[in-house]
């Protein structure tokens, strides 16, 4: 399958949330759907440590590797190093509305600069093998929406882009939280459900708000060819993965929470027996049993033994227990 296919699906780039371990888990529980890291900056990948930075497992394949940056050059040389460590894809972050990402001028402040976003991308197509794709906002502060997402649009493909994932809001640069400018600017859908009709060559996701496999199946129904879904799978992330490949992909997996947990446990035994601490990893499985019977049990085991020193695989069973005695 090729990556646009994989695509069809995807789980956003999410800040503190979508490390190597998360994306070990979801991986677990769909075979298909396209994953991404969390935002590293370009000069991170060129100077940092890059085994911590970039390091993955073979099994999060297709993986993408999210690059923030504004510099051509930098992050030609980033996606160079981010193509040798196997990634499948490099993507360009032009919608994280942080202080911190304002200030080194990338980000959604890449909205108000479409051309440097070509020049950008057009670098790291020549320096790469692999897909090079933007995730951006549909506008920012006072700018009209309907004027600058085909502008950018445009402008940016010409580059030689030809996938973007739009989340269908704004950002507000001044005035709102990066958690507020993920709830407060209102959505709109229909604005990137036109791109697609104005941009049919371009391959379109639609992010921002989207909580379930029914909305997602809906805007596939639409035209547009991807969706990306962020929060709703990590929260509750059987919900939305237990039939994704069935549905979306026509490849059904049939794995349940409890064979993800059970399937959990070699990775989270290498994990501890290198040094790794528990809670690493089962912070991202909280969710797993969201709104089952026995879940609240499940998340405050975790919660309260996962930290302690030495705890291992066996509070992870302990934890499962809950699940089970429940269900029984």
């Amino acid at each position: 399958m090729k990556i646009n296919q994989h695509a069809r699906l995807s789980i956003a780039p999410m800040m503190d949330w979508t490390d190597s371990h998360c994306r070990y888990l979801h991986r677990l529980m769909s075979r298909h759907c396209l994953l991404y890291t969390e935002m590293v900056t370009a000069p991170a990948v060129i100077h940092g440590d890059r085994d911590r930075l970039l390091g993955f497992d073979p099994a999060e394949h297709p993986v993408a590797l999210q690059l923030g940056g504004s510099d051509p050059a930098q992050l030609a040389e980033a996606a160079r190093i981010a193509a040798d460590y196997g990634y499948d894809e490099v993507n360009l972050n032009c919608g994280c509305p942080s202080d911190r990402v304002q200030s080194g001028s990338f980000g959604a402040v890449l909205m108000e600069d479409p051309d440097l976003v070509a020049r950008c991308c057009a670098a790291m197509i020549a320096a790469v093998d692999i897909p090079v794709t933007v995730k951006c906002r549909i506008g920012v502060d006072d700018q009209d929406p309907r004027e600058v997402l085909p502008d950018f649009l445009t402008r940016a493909s010409a580059s030689g882009v030809d996938r973007f994932a739009i989340h269908a809001r704004k950002a507000w640069l001044q005035g709102l939280s990066p958690k507020e400018n993920r709830d407060i600017p209102p959505l709109d859908y229909d604005l990137v459900l036109q791109m697609k009709g104005l941009f049919p060559h371009l391959h379109l996701s639609i992010n921002g708000g989207i909580a379930s496999l029914d909305a997602a199946e809906a805007f596939l129904a639409q035209g547009l060819d991807g969706v990306m879904i962020g929060r709703a799978v990590y929260h509750a992330p059987t919900d939305i993965l237990r039939d994704a490949d069935a549905r979306i992909f026509g490849d059904p997996l049939g794995r349940s929470a409890e064979d993800v947990v059970v399937l959990m446990l070699p990775y989270i035994e290498d994990h501890v027996a290198t040094g790794g601490r528990l809670h690493q990893v089962t912070r991202h499985m909280l969710g797993l049993f969201q709104g089952r019977p026995g879940a609240r049990a499940w998340r405050r085991y975790l919660s309260e033994n996962a930290h302690a020193d030495g705890a291992g695989a066996e509070v992870v069973v302990q934890a499962l227990r809950q699940i089970t005695a429940q269900a029984a």
